[in-house]
């Protein structure tokens, strides 16, 4: 039997407590923002300023490592930083790890980049998957309601990252601001700081990569538009906390922003800086303004993507005016639809957030193809009962926390695109498929 001396034990009994302490200045991440075919962005938070950095290596060659950038943490910016790891391989799977202060960060579940495929003029664009959501609600007793906690089955998170997809798209909501968050810049990053701790959140930030727009709650109180004192706080929170690519388009302030992933497009309209308010009579109605409905159509325009995504925090195709859905806004949802026809945009899809439930919406149009709004809503927050929309496909209301699972395969020219609704508890609740001629 071999003997450990009083020595050796005093070492590990050290170890252990400097990983210990170590883990404990990682206050939530790492997280995947944004990735190209070349240059990836991760975000990270500490419990305090620290000096942290990555290694990173191809998964087929762990021999060889590379190191980033590294950064500092400060108490201002709650602890946030963003790395963008530039001159990778595309298509390529990296792992990598942290270190703080140079001590590596053990963490129980592995963590992995990737960058995008080069396909173009070699071969058919590769199978994608991905996942959307919104509406995640992390209680915290101190400022919620009384009564029933609002938040619940925290398990679709790991449903989520069980399906592995390739990268997340948050459609707002993505964090409930309380009324005691809403008037303080310390207070509105505590938020965002208690939200993105969940536990159960934490795999997924490490392996998937995430893209984000908002709603009203991640944007101010609830139902809140341009009038709203302090969103340029709100817009600095936002930032601090994704690694989104870009933010604003054409000059403006938001976080409007877009993002190409193999051969599909994605348009992240902000539905809350420039919305007009909703009991103002002598003012244009509007949610996104003229200028990102001008940027949105000449994008649209200009895109090859089979299925080109536009992704707004609240519903746009359901006809029955009620609610936040932009059926109320009547002038600007008819100034859209009728754009996306007269220039005749093929493979337009709306994803959708907001309104607690999910479901498929279907716009017959004469003479086209019909348009789709896949609403997917909400992760974590109380569902609500299936308010009226005639142009709902019956069968794929859930009424229920749930997130919408993508599939696209399929050789260039002949693309199918499969939507699975998937509860909270993992079982599918409805499936779609959509061939890219149908929308044409």
């Amino acid at each position: 039997m071999r003997t450990i001396s009083k020595a050796t034990v005093l070492v590990i009994l050290l170890s252990c407590g400097v990983i210990h302490a170590q883990k404990e200045l990682l206050q939530s991440g790492p997280m995947l923002g944004y990735s190209t075919m070349r240059e990836v962005a991760i975000w990270v938070q500490t419990t305090e300023e620290t000096q942290m950095y990555f290694e990173y290596w191809d998964k087929n060659d762990p021999e060889t490592i590379f190191q980033s950038d590294e950064v500092l943490t400060d108490t201002y910016d709650a602890f946030t930083a963003q790395i963008v790891i530039a001159d990778l391989q595309p298509g390529k799977i990296y792992e990598y790890r942290l270190f703080i202060n140079d001590e590596k960060i053990e963490l129980p579940y592995k963590l992995k980049f990737r960058t995008q495929e080069l396909w173009q003029w070699r071969h058919d664009p590769p199978t994608i998957t991905f996942v959307i959501g919104s509406c995640l609600y992390i209680n915290e007793t101190a400022y919620d309601r009384p009564g029933t906690p609002y938040g619940g089955n925290y398990e679709v998170l790991k449903r989520i990252y069980e399906k592995s997809p390739e990268f997340m798209v948050w459609m707002g909501d993505n964090v409930y601001l309380r009324e005691a968050d809403w008037s303080a810049r310390s207070s509105i990053l505590a938020r965002y700081t208690h939200t993105r701790s969940t536990p159960l959140l934490q795999p997924l930030l490490g392996s998937t990569h995430h893209y984000a727009t908002w709603d009203d709650h991640d944007y101010g109180p609830n139902n809140s538009d341009r009038s709203w004192w302090n969103k340029e706080t709100a817009l600095e929170a936002f930032k601090l906390f994704w690694a989104n690519s870009s933010y604003g388009v054409m000059g403006q302030e938001g976080v409007t922003s877009f993002f190409q992933w193999g051969d599909l497009d994605f348009y992240m309209m902000d539905d809350r800086y420039y919305r007009s308010p909703e009991h103002r009579k002598n003012t244009d109605r509007v949610i996104l303004g003229d200028t990102q409905v001008e940027w949105l159509i000449d994008a649209l325009t200009s895109s090859w993507a089979p299925f080109k995504f536009v992704v707004i925090g609240t519903q746009f195709l359901n006809p029955n005016a009620g609610g936040e859905n932009h059926s109320m806004y009547p002038a600007e949802r008819k100034e859209i639809l009728d754009k996306i026809a007269a220039e005749n945009i093929p493979g337009v899809i709306f994803l959708t957030g907001d309104v607690h439930r999910s479901e498929v919406t279907k716009i017959e149009r004469a003479g086209t193809y019909p348009l789709y709004d896949i609403t997917i809503s909400p992760m974590t927050a109380g569902p609500s009962k299936a308010y009226a929309n005639d142009a709902r496909i019956p069968e794929s209301l859930l009424t229920d926390r749930g997130f919408g699972y993508f599939e696209v395969t399929g050789p260039r020219k002949n693309r199918v695109l499969t939507l699975t609704i998937i509860d909270w508890q993992g079982k599918e609740h409805y499936s779609i498929s959509i061939n890219e001629n149908e929308l044409k």
